[in-house]
């Protein structure tokens, strides 16, 4: 709540502006915008990947944001990260295996012995064979790395991940997969998911609730079909109408850009039931 970040240089940059947005547990709520709009920085600050100026990161009622030294590593079991690219987040030295048995490890969820083997189920569980625990990422597939980089999350047996573009480096029909499988274990651990896309489409399919946002403030939220149908913001129109359409040729992010102008960035106003947008 009230989460602010300034990145300092030869100019300071306001990254993120009195951010307020809850997940619940088996909910899935995208963050969208342009490039630059602040949402990854958003994703890694409830990571704990960055410190925030002010603001708090609630987590089971954990403050994440004031903890230091033992007491966020103890915590940092609660928040996991999906990253776009699987490859550059796997460490190519260690088998998979490893890499997904290693939180369990770190978080004293098992021995040493005990995670290998549940390392595996893991493996099983988001749709590899156990026995590829021994192989490492080079050995992989895009899609089959990016499920080792979800098995690797839900080690940790965390309550939220954050999921930054994890399917924009996809083919479209791997990408299915991926959502389907995130969405299945989301409902089953009853985590919640916090899911970064510039993928109008893909937002649609995974999430229940998205926030719109730009230049590090949150300019509407509210259900998923909702905003996307029936936009309320000037901002948000702007954002869906410039939106690409799919192109399975085409992998990796891509840029939006929205016409330049003053978009009301005020405080939310209640425009509908769970509909929020800024005046």
């Amino acid at each position: 709540a009230g989460v602010s970040k300034t990145f300092s240089g030869r100019t300071e940059t306001k990254a993120l502006s009195d951010i307020s947005l809850d997940v619940m547990a088996t909910e899935t709520v995208a963050l969208v915008g342009e490039s630059g709009s602040g949402k990854s920085t958003l994703g890694r600050a409830v990571a704990r990947l960055l410190d925030i100026d002010t603001g708090a990161i609630l987590v089971d009622g954990t403050d994440m944001a004031r903890l230091k030294g033992g007491a966020l590593r103890r915590a940092r079991s609660k928040v996991q990260m999906i990253f776009q690219d699987p490859y550059a987040s796997l460490d190519p030295r260690f088998p998979v295996g490893r890499t997904v048995a290693e939180p369990m490890v770190i978080h004293g969820r098992a021995s040493r012995r005990e995670a290998w083997g549940r390392a595996a189920a893991l493996l099983q569980r988001v749709g590899l064979d156990g026995g590829m625990a021994n192989r490492y990422p080079h050995e992989f597939s895009g899609g089959q790395r990016q499920r080792v980089a979800i098995a690797r999350a839900l080690a940790a047996e965390p309550q939220i991940i954050v999921a930054d573009e994890p399917t924009s480096a996809l083919d479209v029909s791997i990408q299915r997969q991926v959502l389907d499988l995130l969405a299945e274990l989301r409902d089953d651990r009853g985590i919640a998911l916090l899911f970064i896309s510039h993928d109008l489409a893909v937002v649609r399919q995974i999430s229940s609730r998205v926030a719109v946002m730009r230049a590090g403030r949150i300019l509407e939220v509210g259900p998923t079909r909702e905003v996307l149908d029936a936009p309320r913001h000037v901002y948000t129109k702007a954002l869906i109408s410039a939106a690409p359409v799919p192109d399975p040729e085409k992998r990796g992010r891509v840029r939006v850009t929205v016409p330049a102008g003053d978009y009301p960035d005020g405080p939310l106003v209640e425009a509908a039931p769970a509909h929020w947008v800024a005046s």
